[in-house]
């Protein structure tokens, strides 16, 4: 820099581009010696006052690449909340199983279970990740939290809901139980997914134990983070087939200020032609389902937004709408209560297959059908493949109906991603055929 040293240091603090740290400095003849811990080079690890501008009296008799030598405004991580960390147990539990050739049954608390139980091979020994519980990092400002993968949902939840905050995915809590893990590993979202979005979508970064004993970390913490193909985001619907979930980061979203729910009774025709037409509105929905003859719908926002929308769509308002909407993700409305299997059909919101009969959510994208019998579960995939969708055995009784729509190309696929990660087929062993290409 020119001039006297408070020169400098005035045109530093008045942001000259010549005192700036990011412009080299030009010195005159004769400048004075640079002390040696002003002349360090700057440790990566360290992040700098404002964004990148260190202290200029550190930097007035040191080049461009000088930096005080005292450590300045280190990030602060988010505190450890909970110490209950197995990660090492359950890592050595899979080493020994890969060099045993011993399958494992992946699981939580359990509340999942019957979705795969007909599928999972016997012999398999328990690997149980519920006592791996705690929050490992939690940002409210940043809206992202890590989880490890035994948590309770309930224990998360309440901890977001002190920060007025929630998990966008809103996933089930099947007999009031679920951890995070079995959330992430099922990939079962919520009726606000078409508006908040998917698991997946939500999902920044994981931590793992792979098929042959390797701990591995994809993502991150922050949605910019990511190059290349998302990896982590495999894990949401593999049900544990791909490793053992060790640690997720998650994005999260405020809660909005004001939730109401209005319902309508309407035929199924009546019904479907109004989700078309609420889904070319923008209208603050965070709910669209349909039962019985009802149509619901619930909106979440600021108060005037909110009662412009209710204003706009009519129907009655429903005091304790939001007990529906947890009996809906939770599969505790009637239908789900039957000795018939399900069968969860995924459809686009327009197509024009009947509702009689079934519970819709997602505004039509997905209807549930109590199936009587193997070949209804069957002529529901069929009529779903028509309208461009695919059905699927909600249990593992009829969990086999979706491989009359599921491509080959798509199954090649899976199974090449099975092999990546888990080449004996130790994980959940069953749930991926792992037949010759």
């Amino acid at each position: 820099m020119r001039g006297r040293w408070w020169n400098g240091y005035r045109r530093a603090r008045r942001g000259c581009g010549e005192a700036r740290p990011d412009v080299r400095a030009v010195f005159r003849p004769g400048a004075g010696a640079v002390f040696p811990r002003e002349g360090q080079f700057r440790p990566k690890r360290y992040a700098q006052p404002r964004q990148g501008h260190p202290d200029p009296g550190a930097l007035l008799r040191g080049g461009g690449d000088a930096r005080a030598w005292r450590g300045a405004a280190v990030q602060q991580p988010g505190a450890v909340l909970s110490a209950d960390d197995q990660s090492e147990r359950l890592h050595e539990a899979v080493r020994r199983a890969c060099a045993d050739a011993q399958p494992l049954l992946v699981a939580g608390s359990g509340s999942k279970r019957f979705l795969m139980d007909a599928l999972v091979a016997d012999g398999a020994a328990l690997l149980s990740v519920a006592e791996h519980v705690g929050v490992v990092d939690y940002r409210p400002d940043e809206l992202v939290v890590t989880v490890r993968t035994g948590t309770p949902l309930h224990d998360l939840q309440g901890l977001l809901d002190a920060n007025q905050q929630l998990l966008p995915f809103d996933p089930p809590r099947f007999d009031g139980g679920g951890t995070i893990g079995g959330a992430i590993a099922s990939g079962l979202a919520g009726p606000a997914r078409p508006w908040r979005g998917s698991v997946r979508d939500c999902l920044l970064g994981v931590e793992l134990v792979n098929g042959v004993g390797e701990r591995l970390r994809f993502g991150g913490q922050v949605m910019k983070n990511v190059a290349g193909y998302d990896v982590s985001r495999l894990q949401s619907g593999a049900f544990g087939s791909l490793g053992v979930l060790l640690t997720v980061s998650l994005r999260l979203l405020p809660k909005p200020a004001v939730e109401r729910t209005c319902a309508l009774e309407l035929d199924a025709p009546t019904a479907l032609a109004r989700m078309r037409q609420w889904a070319r509105q923008p209208l603050p929905l965070t709910g669209v389902g349909y039962q019985a003859g009802v149509l619901w719908a619930r909106l979440a926002g600021s108060e005037p937004a909110v009662a412009a929308a209710l204003a706009e769509l009519g129907g009655e308002p429903v005091a304790d709408g939001a007990s529906w909407w947890d009996d809906l993700r939770d599969h505790t409305l009637p239908v789900f209560k039957g000795d018939a299997p399900l069968v969860r059909v995924i459809l686009p919101p327009s197509a024009p297959a009947p509702l009689e009969g079934s519970v819709v959510e997602w505004a039509g994208g997905l209807r549930w059908f109590a199936a009587e019998d193997a070949a209804h579960g069957q002529r529901l995939a069929a009529e779903a493949e028509a309208h461009g969708g695919y059905a699927c055995g909600f249990d593992g009784r009829y969990a086999r109906v979706e491989h009359s729509v599921m491509a080959e190309a798509l199954r090649i696929q899976q199974r090449r991603i099975k092999r990546a990660f888990d080449p004996q087929d130790l994980f959940n062993r069953g749930l991926v055929e792992m037949d010759a290409d």
